[in-house]
């Protein structure tokens, strides 16, 4: 252990980015990374102990955290997303959330052994899944839209109600022996009320000074980060666990705003959130105490988790969800997944404390029953999501889709250059007769503005890994890579050459990778398809390779795409040089005059074959001749039949 709150918190921070980076480096659930470095680091070597390090900064550190992290998901919940599949999510947040308290309170009292009234406030709060589990885990699954936006607004719905139910609940037994009054449980129910008009008059009153100018620019996040916790606090004073509900209801009031400027505070927001559930799950469990993970070996404990997993979570959602339209793919998948997170560890280490004051000594088996809950969850989950949902054909394509905006006869023509390949290609254009072309290759299209919020909600961009913007307005380019630099990644974002002509001056641009090599725009690619260039593909071997295709290819092609074995695609650009090997095609966009001298070449080539094969026939016929034929008196022999010679004369 360090001992220093500096370098513990250095160190919490460090290992929550590089548990971030080692899980997409190597495709792993990045919440199980961060739970197995925590456990390392904490209980396992000793090195850090960040509860025993910060003290009574603990808790509100936490709490802080998780707040922000809440509002983060909320302001992600347009209500545009869920139309179509309203009915089940209401079914699922309310009568589903009902079935899993009931059944997991039974659960806890006859199978992990809690007494009545600890299972009732437990089976209570292990409703929620929570944004901060959930979400990392949808990041790295690609689902189709709606079981994703499913269990994404499940997550962040029940996540402040869970806590809330936990609440109640505790304040309902009170009052059931004695220990409270009615209006002590109505005090509860009015908190909780007040907390959603904080909410709800937080966004309000920050939305309208954001449309109206009454914040600048520049601290639009700082301002909207200060009154996050502003609610938070208040509503929490007031009546704990009811800050959640705040923040909450103050994210969906302003993800329903429409702001102009929201999506650059949600980006602001997430990059936070990112980091917030880094460091605060690797907190968590590097503050464990040793004899807790000893613990949930109990059997009592197993039990009790093998139930939340195969009978509480699928009961809930198979019955909740009857008479709706999902399917039982749909029903599968949300009733495999719902991993428990921060929320459950912190408000469980709560009610342990406050049950344990009240005389309920095994509240003391709280946190054990806790991790045991959410480690289960966010490893198993973590791991099968991705699978699961590909063996119930619930995934994107995991191949290497393509979305080109710009309808040009270049555009098209590549855009069917990938297709053939087997991938998803998808040509949008703002204009209906910018996509003659696609509509006579017969490519996938759309009419719309990329750029416009409600295409967000009217085009599923999933199965897209690669986007490229390859219209005739170099701007519009620019604005569509900056627009799109956070969701789809620079390295998967690409824009064509800035065109350079009279009158127009070059400038820089951060944002998505210049295409192609050497990089042309988008004119010169259109006037080489007008004059006769075509696409033209070259498969590598161990015969041909990479090296000798560069050595000779013509120098006035240019370099598209490489088409990997495995059929993934990678583009070229004139910064990065990308290696190629023996199955991998090379694809390019080549001089018509190349593609006629190699098809003399090639015909050249097979005559010639041709001619010597002919002249090594004739020859080893006349060898033959010659060793089976012995001379015949008056008979010429057979090197100068059907012609006299010098000799035979003489």
């Amino acid at each position: 252990m360090f001992g220093s709150i500096a370098a513990d918190l250095m160190l919490v921070v460090l290992i929550g980015i590089l548990s971030q980076w080692v899980a997409w480096r190597y495709r792993l659930p990045a919440i199980v990374v961060m739970a197995i470095a925590g456990l390392l680091v904490g209980p396992v070597f000793g090195f850090i102990n960040p509860e025993e390090t910060l003290g009574e900064l603990f808790s509100p550190i936490i709490s802080f955290a998780v707040a922000i992290i809440l509002f983060e998901g909320s302001l992600n919940l347009d209500f545009r997303e869920i139309k179509g599949f309203s009915k089940p999510l209401t079914r699922i947040v309310t009568f589903g959330a009902f079935i899993a308290w009931i059944t997991g309170s039974l659960a806890a009292h006859y199978l992990a052994g809690l007494s009545w009234t600890v299972a009732f406030i437990i089976g209570g709060l292990f409703i929620v899944t929570g944004p901060t589990v959930i979400l990392p885990m949808l990041r790295q699954a690609k689902l189709k839209p709606r079981p994703a936006a499913l269990l994404k607004w499940e997550g962040i719905i029940v996540d402040p109600f869970g806590a809330l139910l936990a609440v109640f609940a505790f304040e309902f037994i009170k009052f059931v022996n004695g220990q409270a009054t009615l209006a002590a449980l109505g005090l509860f129910v009015a908190a909780s009320v007040f907390a959603v008009f904080i909410g709800w008059a937080s966004a309000r009153i920050l939305g309208y000074a954001f449309e109206k100018g009454g914040v600048p620019e520049f601290l639009k996040a700082p301002v909207l980060f200060a009154v996050v916790l502003f609610a938070f606090v208040i509503s929490d004073e007031l009546m704990h666990e009811t800050g959640l509900l705040a923040v909450t209801a103050m994210g969906i009031v302003m993800a329903n705003m429409h702001l102009t400027s929201i999506h650059d505070i949600r980006q602001f927001k997430e990059n936070i959130s990112v980091l917030l559930i880094s460091g605060i799950f690797v907190m968590l469990t590097a503050s464990l105490d040793p004899h807790v993970l000893i613990e949930i070996f109990d059997w009592h404990i197993i039990t009790y988790v093998m139930a939340m997993l195969f009978i509480v979570r699928p009961l809930s959602i198979w019955v909740s969800t009857v008479g709706t339209d999902l399917s039982n793919r749909e029903k599968n998948l949300l009733g495999w997944v719902a991993p428990r997170g921060i929320v459950a560890l912190t408000v469980s280490g709560y009610f342990a404390s406050i049950l344990l004051e009240n005389g309920y000594k095994d509240a003391e088996l709280l946190t054990a029953l806790t991790f045991a809950l959410v480690l289960s969850t966010v490893v198993l989950h973590g791991f099968t999501i991705g699978p699961f949902a590909r063996r119930l054909n619930l995934t994107t394509t995991d191949e290497s889709g393509v979305l080109i905006v710009g309808g040009t006869k270049f555009a098209a023509e590549l855009a069917r250059s990938i297709q053939d390949s087997g991938n998803d290609v998808l040509l949008m254009d703002t204009s209906w007769a910018g996509l003659s072309h696609a509509r006579k290759l017969g490519l996938s299209s759309h009419v719309g503005d990329i750029l416009t919020e409600q295409t967000e909600y009217t085009l599923d961009l999933t199965p897209y890994r690669y986007m490229l913007a390859m219209t005739k307005a170099d701007t519009y380019n620019a604005h569509i890579c900056a627009d799109f630099l956070y969701d789809v990644g620079r390295e998967n974002l690409f824009q064509t050459s800035f065109h350079v002509g009279e009158g127009v001056e070059s400038f820089n641009v951060t944002g998505g990778r210049t295409l192609f090599t050497p990089a042309l725009s988008i004119y010169d690619l259109e006037e080489r398809m007008n004059s006769g260039h075509v696409f033209r593909k070259t498969v590598l071997s161990k015969q041909y390779s990479y090296t000798q295709y560069l050595r000779e290819r013509d120098d006035r092609s240019v370099l598209l795409y490489i088409l990997r074995e495995d059929g993934s695609v990678e583009f070229y650009t004139p910064t990065e040089e990308l290696q190629a090997v023996a199955g991998d095609t090379i694809v390019a966009l080549s001089h018509p005059i190349k593609q006629i001298e190699r098809a003399k070449e090639r015909i050249a080539e097979e005559k010639g074959e041709e001619e010597v094969q002919h002249e090594q026939i004739e020859k080893r016929f006349s060898e033959d001749q010659g060793k089976t034929k012995s001379p015949i008196p008056g008979e010429a022999p057979p090197s100068i039949q059907g012609g006299l010679t010098k000799n035979s004369i003489s």
